[in-house]
This record gives C-alpha cells, sequence and structure tokens, in this order.
C-alpha cells in the first residue's frame, strides 16, 4: 500500500502542514484533513523504490567485521565435524562429539 503525503491548503492558496497517509491505489484523494477538516492536497514526491543490490554491498553485510559488530559470531568448517571461530565472541573452536 502506498504512502502518500498531503499538504494543508492555506487560505491564500500557499501549503502547509505535511502529514503521511497510507491508502490503497484505487482509492481517492483526500480532499480534506481527516482529524481538522481543513482542505488538503496531494503532494507529488519522488518515488521510494529499493535500489539494486550489488555484489559489493551483499558482501559487506556478511563481512567478519560487520557480523561481530552486531553481535553475531561467525564459525568456518576447517575438519570434519571441527568448526573455528572466525569472528565474534564465543569459544575459539566447536568439535563435534
Amino acid at each position: 500500500m502506498p504512502l502518500y503525503v498531503y499538504e494543508v491548503v492555506l487560505a491564500d492558496g500557499a501549503g502547509g502542514e505535511q502529514f503521511e497517509v497510507f491508502q490503497k491505489m484505487s482509492d481517492a484523494p483526500l480532499t480534506t484533513h481527516p482529524e481538522t477538516s481543513e482542505p488538503v492536497r496531494r503532494v507529488f514526491t519522488e518515488a521510494n523504490a529499493p535500489r539494486a543490490w550489488t555484489d559489493t554491498q551483499g558482501k559487506a553485510a556478511v563481512s567478519d567485521k560487520n557480523l561481530a559488530s552486531r553481535g553475531f559470531t561467525k564459525y568456518v568448517k576447517t575438519d570434519k565435524g571441527t568448526y573455528e571461530k572466525a569472528a565474534g565472541t564465543g569459544p575459539k573452536k566447536i568439535q563435534r562429539k
């Protein structure tokens, strides 16, 4: 559901206070403020579309430094049933018994 920006229309036609409303695309635009009943108009703004995700961003998100800073511990498999800590806090090695 899109987030629309509206502004109050002042007596001289200038724009006043702005507010946001979630509405279906099929809903008619508001003509009055939902709380104060003042006249309003929809303000056109740039679309808030997600940007393309790059490989560099993906690698940075799961980097050892980033994981440790967010409180995660990362272990890397070194041998059958053995894992060594690569980032974060916790035991240096985990072994399967």
